[in-house]
């Protein structure tokens, strides 16, 4: 993590904005309410108009209030006080949303692909006028939806993967509006569904360093952004500390970060005010907000059972 990504981190940490997205209430449900009305809206029209494709765009829609609805379950969860069962409370709750939100993307881009294969075999027609007109609020709305999580996409995968939804859907809608008009001018009924494909391939390779990192996040891997081998070398640098071992860093949720280590202090326990110190340093530096630090004094005659590194 830069120093400014650092810094940036510890101002929200103060102000409370980088604990989960608690103030995203009113986005969510937003976001739910816009959705779901265009998911009923799809579906009328497309029954009007006798059109399989909105119908069909309109539960691929759904997914998108099932994928808000999850988000915003986990940021709410995420606020739940620990517990003797979780001790670290559902924190992680934010982070099986981020994966279910980014697996349940690719599926509906495949479902997309499938369904484009088929019509390219065989054409059907197409109520274009219709389909150009509901796609075009379709842009508009997951476009609106996706401008109201904007502001925490980049420090937290929930909201970030709860955008990405929004923004593939809308350029889904974008390819159908141009697809629709050029249906209207060429009569060429092959459009429709190459166009699909085209866009099925460009959220897949948007979605999968979304997936890629949720991923990671649930194996508990060091979040991307903070370099391990830095700050190793940042305790080891700390006066009196003449090793470091069993350094672990993992996320706690899509937004918290925490640290366990042993230092080897042959000089004794620092006291208090030193640990305080390094885990302000740790916070402020590498945007870690949960250090657990065990200080040793390598006696020989009492080795720890945790030496080397590998040992877990």
């Amino acid at each position: 993590m830069t120093q400014a990504a650092a810094e940036r981190h510890g101002h929200e940490h103060e102000h409370g904005i980088g604990r989960g997205p608690a103030g995203f209430g009113a986005a969510f449900a937003l976001g739910l309410a816009l959705n779901l009305g265009f998911v009923i809206i799809e579906v009328a029209y497309g029954v009007i108009g006798n059109s399989v494709a909105l119908i069909a765009d309109a539960g691929h829609n759904f997914t998108d209030v099932l994928g808000l609805a999850i988000a915003w379950s986990a940021t709410l969860l995420a606020r739940r006080r620990p517990s003797h069962r979780y001790t670290y409370g559902l924190r992680s709750s934010s982070i099986l949303a981020a994966l279910f939100n980014a697996v349940v993307l690719l599926i509906a881009v495949g479902a997309i692909a499938v369904e484009a294969v088929e019509r390219l075999v065989a054409p059907a027609p197409v109520a274009s006028r219709t389909v150009m007109a509901v796609a075009a609020i379709g842009i508009a709305i997951n476009g609106a939806t996706a401008l109201l999580f904007l502001r925490g996409r980049s420090a937290d995968l929930n909201i970030r993967a709860a955008v990405q939804h929004m923004l593939a859907d809308a350029a889904v809608s974008l390819a159908v509006v141009v697809a629709g008009a050029m249906i209207l001018l060429t009569g060429w009924l092959w459009l429709d569904p190459a166009v699909s494909l085209g866009v099925a391939l460009v959220i897949v390779f948007g979605t999968w360093r979304l997936l890629r990192d949720a991923v990671n996040l649930a194996l508990h891997g060091v979040p991307p952004g903070i370099d391990a081998v830095a700050v190793r070398e940042h305790l080891c640098r700390h006066a009196g500390v003449a090793a470091v071992h069993d350094l672990h860093i993992w996320p706690m949720s899509t937004t918290e970060t925490a640290l366990t280590c042993h230092l080897v202090m042959p000089g004794g326990h620092p006291g208090d005010e030193m640990l305080a110190a390094l885990a302000h340093e740790l916070l402020q530096r590498f945007g870690i907000d949960h250090a657990t630090i065990q200080v040793e004094t390598g006696d020989p005659d009492h080795p720890c059972k945790l030496v080397p590194d590998h040992v877990v």
